[in-house]
């Protein structure tokens, strides 16, 4: 007696893990994804995006006679501007051509604060 109803409590408890169980909604599976990128967006790429906007701005300001330093560390004063180098002067008769992504700091008169590329 005691042997049936305990295979009688066994079948139930069978029967009842059978069922599936409810599935969650699909959203709230992608909820986690969704907030670390919007996360990794905001103190990441976006900050990233707006310090190569302000540093694409200084380089297009870029005239004969600027004052740089490049990323490199080089000292120089502008010769030339094309398209996309300049023409920088680093010593007397000497002259190189250098890419404009390359300017990290332009050098400012006395009396104003120097642009950096950061």
């Amino acid at each position: 007696m005691i042997l049936g109803a305990f295979l009688s409590l066994a079948q139930q408890a069978d029967g009842q893990a059978a069922r599936p169980a409810p599935q969650s909604n699909m959203l709230t599976a992608l909820i986690p994804f969704i907030l670390v990128f919007v996360i990794f967006y905001l103190l990441i790429i976006m900050p990233q995006r707006k310090k190569q906007k302000r540093h694409m701005g200084m380089v297009d300001s870029l005239k004969a006679g600027d004052r740089i330093i490049t990323t490199g560390g080089i000292h120089g004063t502008i010769m030339g501007v094309q398209k996309d180098r300049i023409e920088l002067k680093i010593a007397a008769n000497v002259k190189i051509e250098i890419t404009k992504s390359a300017v990290g700091v332009i050098l400012a008169p006395p009396g104003q604060a120097p642009e950096k590329a950061e």
